[in-house]
């Protein structure tokens, strides 16, 4: 048998329906199959702690073998994962079409579905992971939530570590009392008719980040889009699913996929790209979405259309060639590039995108931030992230340039709280929440 990542992965759908997908035993069996070729292999030990602590277990069991270590032990491994599919895409060498056929976040993802169906997961973890709700109601008293959430807050986050389990210490997102999609219903920009690319039309999946927490990023893709010819429609039916996945709420991602398959159907119809504003969502429309609903021909068809903003500019800069005006930015950035938009298996479109502009300098940081989304904000779970990210933020500290930014938010962020914490001095490094206001301050647009 030849060893595996010779040619490129290939992932199988989830047949989340079936039985046997929730069925302890047969998951068991399967738990202990994956991990004990993990075991024997490691690749994997610096990726993410699940596995540290999966060869933990093992080299702490009586025999140093999976034989002797307990199923009930496995949750901590489990619970590690953040569904950032590196292991999968980039480490490991027994993925599809390999015979040993190993999908390490996909097992975990199964475990969490078993979980939820046996009821074990906790209503606080649930009530964080709705994202439209918690947005349109924190939107309506904006300043009183983003005074709550201040790490700074002594007296209310104690209290929302206590009732939520968010460490008091993780830094959480702002929210702002004005969408994106009502800033968008106020108007589009004007689209430059003598742009290279004007004739090409997009709608913008807002994501619930930035619809609800940071409507600036929506706003600069779209002056960049206008500025480079292509006329605009902001949409967002409801969220991707993503926090849902994270616990294993396959269901629930499925009706999201379906409605949001169908809202965008029209737009699709009538010409435009489906052009999502953060890596997370991308990789859903793009590739898990079909994976949990493959027969789906609408969401077969968005798939197709959906580019990653990113992706979509460095495309129109391939293909027509990108609208001129646009001015150096002195001091480089420091880009992180964030798993999800690596796992979109599309390159470095952030990192291509920036040197788009005149004399742009980027170092390029391909480690994981450790956030992992809600899973990096828990309280027990945010040091550790911090310590998993650790390596990123010093690179970024060290990188010399003026601005760090990452396609994902919440990681630049978490990378931020990861470089404060560094010993020694550091120069000062503005963080900046997508690469894409990067463009538009190029373009003088910001």
């Amino acid at each position: 048998m030849r060893e595996g990542s010779l040619e490129a992965p290939t992932r199988h759908p989830l047949d989340w329906e079936h039985p046997d997908f929730a069925d302890p035993e047969k998951l068991d069996a399967e738990l202990r199959r994956v991990f004990d070729i993990c075991h024997g292999c490691r690749r994997c030990f610096n990726l993410c702690d699940s596995f540290p602590r999966l060869f933990d277990l093992i080299d702490g069991s009586p025999t140093g073998e999976l034989d002797e270590v307990k199923s009930a032990d496995f949750k901590p491994v489990v619970d590690a994962c953040t569904l950032c599919d590196m292991c999968f895409m980039t480490k490991c060498p027994y993925v599809p079409p390999h015979a040993f056929n190993l999908d390490f976040p996909h097992l975990m993802l199964r475990y969490r579905a078993a979980e939820l169906k046996r009821g074990e997961v906790g209503f606080a973890d649930r009530q964080l992971t709705e994202t439209d709700r918690n947005g349109k109601l924190a939107g309506l008293a904006a300043p009183l939530a983003n005074w709550a959430s201040r790490t700074d807050n002594g007296l209310t986050r104690p209290l929302l570590e206590k009732v939520a389990g968010v460490d008091r210490e993780a830094a959480l997102p702002k929210f702002h009392g004005r969408t994106f999609l009502a800033r968008a219903r106020a108007g589009e920009p004007a689209v430059a008719a003598d742009a290279p690319a004007y004739g090409r039309k997009a709608a913008l999946y807002a994501t619930c980040f930035v619809n609800y927490n940071n409507p600036a990023i929506g706003e600069a893709a779209r002056a960049v889009l206008a500025k480079n010819g292509v006329a605009t429609e902001v949409v967002y039916p409801r969220c991707c699913g993503m926090p849902q996945l994270e616990h294993g709420d396959i269901a629930r991602v499925a009706d999201n996929a379906r409605a949001v398959a169908r809202a965008l159907k029209p737009l699709i119809d009538e010409g435009r790209d489906i052009v999502a504003l953060t890596p997370s969502c991308a990789l859903m429309l793009k590739f898990e979405w079909p994976l949990i609903l493959p027969h789906d021909p609408d969401v077969k068809r968005l798939s197709a259309a959906t580019f990653d903003i990113s992706e979509y500019i460095v495309d129109i800069a391939r293909k027509e060639g990108l609208a001129p005006g646009m001015a150096p930015l002195r001091g480089g950035v420091a880009l992180h590039l964030a798993c999800h938009a690596r796992a979109q298996n599309m390159g470095a479109k952030g990192a291509e995108m920036l040197r788009l502009i005149p004399e742009a300098s980027v170092a390029v940081i391909e480690r994981c931030s450790g956030h992992g989304g809600a899973w990096g904000v828990k309280k027990g779970n945010f040091e550790t992230a911090l310590k998993v990210g650790k390596p990123a933020a010093r690179q970024a500290a060290k990188s010399g340039k003026a601005f760090l930014a990452s396609e994902c938010p919440l990681a630049g962020v978490h990378l931020q709280q990861g470089i404060d914490r560094l010993e020694g001095e550091k120069a000062a490094i503005e963080l900046v929440s997508h690469p894409v206001l990067l463009m538009a301050r190029a373009y003088g647009l910001a």
